[in-house]
């Protein structure tokens, strides 16, 4: 498989930019320290500078849609210390700031799966819900083992009903919690299996499946990575005898991964879903430490001194079997991503002659589930609404299929698609 790279963007700061989070292919937003908030439209070709009205640092960021999204900043300047949450409603033009009403508890992730339902993180411990959109947050039911009240790093859900969250101390204990039951109470790891330095964050490949990041930056022990088949409750540890931390994980497609490993100034990758890794120095040796891809075709880093990087796919990247690259052919990332029910799929024709087009549902495992979509399209810009609600939750890659010459099947790289109920 040819390997896709990167490539540093100019970025209008210089900052520590610690979280970088794209909507779609195009949209996106990357915080850091003394207040920065910065907004591209275009991929990253050019930004905006959106205000934030404080000079706190911004260290995590999650938006629902194009116009909502919230911010975790840290008041370390005056009493009370804490979380100052920022709120906008219109895509950042404005940002809202309310403190968290708990004193000397620092948020460091934010997840909403809906306009009411949402999760955060936090330190010295934290695992908070809210069900009225941020107006109230409420702590978590978690069992009372040794690693319960740990600092909380990272959450994701897999739906509605199972969930994952992970964090921990340097050189004292990693752990991760889990929830089968939509977060009504979680549970911490066992001991046995804990690592012994912060678990940074998850890929879940399906319920039961999940993959966490982190190791030990201090001389011999290095990337360390935890694997659950179980939904939690037994993990194994792997040592990969790479220098240095993965201070975060992201897939661009279901075997494809990319983790950055911050002041080593490395990146590494792995094309069978996390069993062998390689490295690679980051461009212009920058320090990088999130990283996420909104599809397959696109990619963003951040990190350090204003470090921001894109991804450039490899020119023969392949599409599901049987298929090739379809010439001049764009779908776009589905919205809204997640899905319940309805969602829209983009599509754009280039000039020449009408296309008959495919779109097709596949499951994780490549699969079709579902074809939509069958028809003639001209040269434009289409909006092809798909109805995602007989689909059980789970994660589902979109594909767009034409034809060369009338005989062979042409397609696009797909997009990935998670259905939540």
């Amino acid at each position: 498989m040819a390997q896709g790279s990167w490539e540093r963007i100019g970025i209008p700061s210089d900052r520590f930019l610690r979280e970088v989070f794209f909507i779609d292919s195009i949209t996106g937003w990357v915080v850091g320290d003394s207040g920065t908030i910065l907004h591209t439209a275009d991929g990253g070709l050019n930004w905006e500078v959106q205000q934030s009205n404080t000079y706190n640092d911004i260290v995590t960021v999650f938006f629902l849609d194009h116009q909502r999204g919230w911010a975790s900043t840290y008041n370390y300047a005056s009493q009370p210390y804490g979380t100052v949450l920022l709120k906008t409603v219109n895509g950042g033009a404005d940002w809202i700031a309310e403190p968290y009403p708990q004193e000397n508890i620092f948020i460091t992730c934010i997840l909403f799966q809906d306009t009411l339902t949402g999760w955060m993180g936090g330190m010295p411990h934290a695992l908070v819900k809210t069900v009225n959109g941020g107006a109230d947050w409420v702590q978590a039911s978690i069992d009372t083992s040794v690693l319960a009240f740990f600092p909380v790093l990272g959450i994701r859900f897999y739906n509605e009903k199972y969930g994952y969250a992970c964090g921990g101390m340097f050189d004292i204990a990693g752990v991760t919690w889990h929830t089968s039951n939509g977060g009504e109470t979680w549970a911490a790891m066992d001991v046995a299996d804990a690592p012994a330095d912060e678990v940074h964050q998850l890929h879940l490949f399906d319920s039961i499946t999940v993959l966490g990041a982190g190791g030990d930056p201090d001389f011999g022990y290095g990337v360390g990575l935890l694997r659950t088949t179980d939904g939690g409750f037994n993990w194994d540890y792997e040592e990969l005898g790479i220098q240095g931390t993965a201070y975060d994980i992201a897939f661009r497609t279901g075997s494809e991964a990319w983790a950055p490993l911050g002041p080593r100034r490395k990146l590494m990758r792995s094309i069978d879903s996390g069993n062998t890794w390689t490295e690679s120095d980051t461009p212009d040796t920058t320090v990088i430490y999130h990283i996420t891809f909104p599809d397959s075709l696109h990619g963003y880093a951040a990190g350090m001194h204003g470090a921001f990087l894109k991804y450039k796919p490899a020119g023969n990247l392949s599409a599901p079997p049987g298929s090739q690259n379809a010439p001049g052919l764009i779908l776009g990332q589905n919205y809204p991503n997640p899905v319940s029910q309805s969602t829209v799929i983009p599509v754009s024709v280039p000039e020449g002659e009408p296309r008959l087009v495919t779109i097709r549902i596949l499951d994780i495992l490549g699969r079709p589930v579902d074809a939509p979509f069958n028809a003639v399209l001209h040269q434009g810009k289409h909006e092809i609404p798909f109805n995602a609600k007989a689909l059980p939750a789970g994660v589902y890659f979109i594909i767009l299929e034409t034809a060369d010459g009338g005989r062979n099947r042409i397609a696009t790289l797909p997009v990935k698609m998670t259905v939540v109920k």
